[in-house]
């Protein structure tokens, strides 16, 4: 498979691994009420901070358990003015924190990177962190115009796998066409990748421009299967007795007038064939009728998972029937989904002022396709907050409890993204042009202190909780941790074996009998971190106790 080299690849590529853990902080909650000091424990988060840090900060709770992403990232195109450089305003990558970044990770040359350059080294990481958080389920959608589009097709390839490629769906974005250009550019991309294309079956959205009455909305899809060309030769199927048929008594003479041909006469009672008949004709999807054959005549799952089975029609032609759930129809070119400018407007009834924010109608159509009540949702270039408005929307649409997570690096992070998800929440507007309130609530962070110093040593200001946490992710490859009563520094049991953190802030910890006496957790091994041990390795082995000391055995993620 091709792939893509730039200056600094080698710098990034791997830096997903080291960058460091820092704890959330949470600031506030808010809901119908307002503001709240105490923990609402929504599970709603806007996280104000590095997204690259952010996202590392996730994955504890939340690695392969999202359902949806949608980023919006820079473009890239410098359509800036001098005056109007912060991150989400500027298209290019000149926002100071990025500009650190690329200092410090890619080094010296970093000065010398062209634009190309210096945005791929700022996705490549991020994209690495965002794969790891989705879901086997899970689908990513990324917006880009053609400034990036080739080369972000390519890194998406090589980070979530070319088989994993779904669409790359045109949005026809509206705007001013009477301006003159050379061409005049009307649309932008919407990049989808799947995480694991075997694990999800069709779209359950339905294109907006569809008509109430199109087919598309019909329980059942009738066509026929026989069909003669160049690409369908001539073959022979034997119907078996016991095939279905549309009416209930019939016979089919024997004829080679007209397709299918039919060797001897067929006869139907009640519905059925009862006796075994050949029949000839080119064949459109033989595969499958054969397949539903060999199945006693029981639904059979087409190429696109649709229930398949057959019948004998009136006519002695032979029909597929495609019996559809919940309708799909998915164009590649997306439009009637709202403009950047209707949607400036409708933040403007908020009191929010935002340049080129996506329309509420784009993500939500987006997020339908795969997103159900109970899933979450994670948009890490957050921007205005256009993802959250969308996932309350859907709630109070359906009353699913799908959940969302922010993530904006802009200052505004609270004044414009988490405000504006207020006023969705609360409802906006007067008169005629009122909006009522989602409902809803949420939780906004800081990102914290770093779990570890520079020196590797844990950082002591951090809640015992958080370390407790973090560990037990690291061990158990990403299970979700949940503090139990048991004993004081009993993690869990995972695979047979009991996990132990034995640390105190202010004291040096000793694993020994005196320590081993108040394990009353009965398992087949144990993992103890602890400052030393004071045990021998036959005491070790005995007990199928492996040591681990703080902090420099606690695997970084």
């Amino acid at each position: 498979m091709p792939t893509l080299d730039w200056i600094g690849k080698d710098k990034v590529i791997n830096h997903h691994n080291d960058v460091p853990y820092k704890v959330l902080e949470r600031k506030y909650s808010y809901d119908e009420d307002g503001v709240h000091k105490d923990d609402i424990h929504s599970e709603n988060m806007i996280i104000h901070g590095d997204n690259l840090e952010a996202l590392k900060s996730l994955l504890p709770q939340y690695e392969g358990k999202i359902k949806c992403i949608y980023i919006d990232p820079p473009y890239n195109t410098r359509k800036s003015s001098e005056k109007n450089k912060a991150w989400i305003y500027s298209d290019s990558v000149d926002d100071p924190k990025i500009k650190k970044w690329l200092g410090v990770t890619v080094g010296d040359e970093g000065e010398d990177l062209s634009r190309h350059d210096k945005w791929l080294c700022m996705m490549y990481p991020r994209l690495i962190l965002l794969n790891k958080l989705l879901s086997d389920k899970g689908i990513a959608f990324i917006s880009i115009d053609d400034n990036e589009c080739s080369y972000l097709r390519i890194i998406c390839d090589d980070i979530f796998g070319k088989k994993n490629f779904v669409a790359q769906l045109i949005w026809r974005s509206d705007g001013n066409f009477d301006n003159q250009a050379k061409i005049k550019n009307v649309h932008e991309y919407i990049l989808c990748y799947i995480k694991n294309a075997d694990e999800v079956g069709l779209p359950q959205a339905i294109d907006p421009s569809a008509s109430e009455n199109s087919k598309i909305y019909n329980e059942e899809v009738r066509n026929t299967v026989v069909k003669n060309g160049s690409k369908n030769p001539m073959s022979t199927i034997r119907l078996p007795k016991g095939f279905p048929c549309s009416v209930k008594n019939l016979i089919i003479k024997s004829r080679k007038d007209k397709f299918p041909y039919y060797a001897t006469d067929a006869i139907i009672e009640d519905g059925y064939l009862i006796n075994e008949v050949e029949v000839e004709s080119g064949w459109s999807s033989k595969n499958i009728l054969m397949k539903y054959i060999d199945n006693g005549f029981e639904p059979v799952k087409d190429t696109k998972g649709q229930d398949t089975v057959f019948e004998i029609t009136k006519t002695g032609n032979i029909e597929m029937i495609k019996r559809r759930g919940d309708a799909s129809h998915v164009l590649s070119v997306l439009q009637n989904l709202g403009s950047t400018q209707n949607m400036s407007t409708e933040l403007a009834k908020m009191g929010v002022k935002f340049d080129f924010p996506k329309p509420v109608d784009l993500v939500t159509y987006l997020l339908s396709f795969y997103c159900r009540q109970d899933d979450v949702v994670l948009d890490s270039f957050a921007g205005s907050g256009t993802t959250a408005h969308a996932v309350l929307n859907m709630n109070k649409k359906d009353g699913g409890n799908r959940k969302f997570i922010l993530v904006e690096m802009g200052d505004y992070a609270d004044t414009i993204t988490a405000e504006r998800v207020k006023r969705v929440i609360d409802g906006y507007g007067e008169g005629k042009n009122a909006v009522d309130g989602t409902g809803g609530n949420f939780s906004y962070y800081e990102l914290g202190s770093p779990l570890f110093l520079q020196d590797g040593t844990i950082n002591n200001d951090i809640d015992t909780a958080e370390i407790r946490k973090y560990i037990w992710y690291t061990e158990t490859n990403g299970l979700e941790y949940a503090e139990n009563g048991q004993e004081k520094y009993y993690l869990g049991s995972h695979n047979d074996t009991a996990y132990y953190f034995y640390y105190e802030k202010d004291k040096a910890t000793i694993l020994d009998y005196s320590f081993l006496a108040t394990v009353n957790v009965k398992n087949q091994a144990y993992i103890i971190y602890a400052d030393s041990c004071a045990l021998s390795d036959i005491d070790l082995q005995k007990w199928n106790i492996t040591f681990k000391k703080i902090p420099r055995d606690i695997e970084h993620i």
